[in-house]
């Protein structure tokens, strides 16, 4: 028994148009597929009763991630940043050749620079901070000479 390999990662998102921009034209991802889904076994899957899901994957390189948007069962909870030590998937990290430029363009679709994020780590030579999409979901902008992680 083994995995043959990881599918996607899943983000929760109240305006699925506008996230998409963002993803595409933010980060550079490639919408690949949709799917509508309005079912009784995904709803008890996801402990979601009458359950209406729209899905759009996105790809860049082999990065595929999963926008969900509930028409009806809607979001809830807020849509802030989780704290770094709340048990659970954090935020994720890419690597920018220009980490203000990036911000100024994330900003711009609808995301937001985390305050007091902004740091310089001489230590590693890097410039790095977090951002949000429009929904909450932490995203690390990393520019970096060498990645201290290969």
């Amino acid at each position: 028994m083994s995995v043959d390999y990881v599918m996607h990662f899943g983000i929760c998102v109240r305006d699925l148009a506008r996230s998409i921009r963002f993803y595409c034209e933010g980060l550079g991802f490639d919408e690949k597929s949709r799917l509508h889904i309005e079912d009784a076994p995904t709803a008890q899957m996801m402990g979601i009763p009458d359950l209406v899901l729209d899905a759009v994957y996105l790809d860049r390189g082999p990065v595929r991630i999963e926008l969900l948007a509930y028409p009806r069962g809607g979001t809830v909870g807020p849509a802030d940043a989780r704290p770094m030590n709340q048990p659970g998937l954090t935020h994720f990290a890419v690597r920018v050749d220009d980490r203000d430029a990036m911000i100024d363009k994330l900003t711009a679709l609808g995301g937001a620079l985390v305050p007091g994020s902004r740091i310089e780590n001489p230590a590693y030579q890097a410039r790095i901070c977090y951002v949000t999409d429009p929904d909450g979901t932490r995203i690390e902008l990393v520019q970096v000479a060498v990645d201290p992680t290969r």
